[in-house]
């Protein structure tokens, strides 16, 4: 294992030498031909089965979330050529229900609209792929977005009834079924991130989020959504739900560490310190710097650049420590000059890893908090950290941004922003 990641290591470090941005945006110059972000929204985020989306499916979350963004920045819908959508668990990858969602949010049957699934960074491929169309010319107005109902797709059925015994007998491809839990027990075991290390950054996960929601910081980018909420006996109620439910004002070292482990009876991982199971959307308006000013909408910021690496599927939790380095080189910077990093806390165990391994200063890591103490949707998260580090960049006065994630299956994903 150990001489495989030094491999990856080599293989990243040798990749990109000079500055080779994804969309040509570089970051401390302005250009017409920046690829801008002029709106980023997301709806709350709220668990899985008990929290207030438990009965709202995703396409109503997905429409919810692109209307606010029409009305938000008042752009005509038919000017936004295409929409890509980050999603992991729906049916028939949620293609239907995605064109649904956008025709009933009031775009013209002459938009189009397409899902993408690389997994827990499908929300940040959809932006991804919006920028490089509009980038190399193949539209001039996009968004990128993401949705995730965990509540109504979340568990067993999403994957194959049967695989060819060839392929899932392979071993690092059988690595690939592992449960996410297990993978991150073998960072942990491997790594030696130790369950106070967990709890601990667990614990402030929660103070940051409960924190920031007390202070107002997620106001600017959290839109209301109205939804109907079905109790025990039968009976429906509209509210209006305008606030992540997952932070707990009361979490402590000592609660976290009554926690039994949840994946293996000698573990570390425990249900406090893992990501929610958690339903969520959010939305990315982009275009070009010379478009944005054409039609008087405000920039927010500008993507840089992206980049994917992969990592053995059995500890793919440690993808970030592999992504964001090559994101970095692409983007002609170095750890020291970003101020802000979005890195999703799928486990406690991975962050910590990738924390200590980039030698990042904690501070700068996820400073309003992150998936353990908001949530997870799977195919929303990389969009909706795209929204969580634009406000926070603004609120800090600070410029340079990046949103990162593991992947399942071992795989990393990283993406730079600068702000205006």
């Amino acid at each position: 294992m150990a001489n495989r990641i030094d491999q990856i290591s080599g293989h990243l470090a040798n990749s990109t030498s000079s500055w080779n941005s994804t969309t040509g945006s570089r970051i401390g110059f302005k250009s017409p031909d920046d690829v801008v972000i002029v709106s980023a929204l997301r709806t709350a985020i709220t668990r899985a089965r008990r929290g207030p989306f438990k009965d709202t499916h995703p396409e109503k979350l997905l429409k919810a979330v692109l209307k606010a963004t029409l009305d938000r920045t008042g752009i005509n819908p038919a000017l936004i050529e295409d929409v890509q959508v980050g999603n992991v668990l729906p049916a028939g990858g949620g293609a239907t229900v995605a064109r649904m969602a956008q025709l009933s949010a009031g775009f013209p049957v002459s938009s189009s609209i397409s899902t993408v699934n690389r997994q827990c960074s499908s929300g940040l491929q959809a932006v991804h792929y919006i920028a490089s169309a509009i980038e190399n010319g193949s539209i001039e107005i996009g968004i990128g977005a993401g949705v995730e109902s965990m509540t109504m797709g979340y568990g067993s059925g999403v994957m194959p009834a049967s695989m060819d015994p060839e392929i899932s007998e392979f071993g690092p491809a059988a690595d690939c079924l592992l449960p996410m839990g297990i993978t991150s027990e073998n960072v942990a075991k491997n790594y030696n991130v130790t369950r106070q290390k967990q709890d601990q950054f667990a614990v402030l996960s929660h103070q940051r989020a409960v924190n920031a929601w007390k202070n107002g910081w997620f106001s600017e980018e959290v839109i209301p959504v109205e939804a109907i909420v079905t109790d025990k006996d039968g009976s429906e109620k509209k509210i209006i739900v305008k606030m992540d439910d997952g932070m707990r004002q009361d979490t402590t070292f000592e609660s976290l560490s009554k926690l039994k482990p949840a994946f293996s009876k000698d573990g570390t991982t425990t249900a406090g310190n893992a990501s929610q199971v958690s339903d969520g959307a959010a939305a990315v308006l982009l275009m070009k710097r010379k478009k944005a000013q054409q039609l008087g909408l405000p920039i927010l910021g500008k993507f840089i650049t992206f980049a994917v690496a992969g990592v053995p599927p059995s500890v793919m939790g440690i993808g970030p420590a592999f992504a964001i380095p090559k994101a970095l080189q692409k983007a002609s910077i170095g750890i020291k000059d970003v101020d802000i990093f979005e890195l999703n806390e799928a486990f406690a165990s991975q962050a910590v890893y990738c924390i200590e391994k980039l030698g990042l200063d904690v501070n700068k890591v996820n400073p309003k908090g992150g998936a353990i103490a908001i949530g997870h949707p799977l195919g929303c998260t990389g969009a909706r950290q795209i929204a969580t580090i634009l406000t926070e960049l603004k609120r800090q006065g600070k410029k340079i941004g990046v949103i990162s994630m593991c992947i399942g299956s071992g795989m990393g994903a990283a993406a730079v922003v600068e702000r205006e």
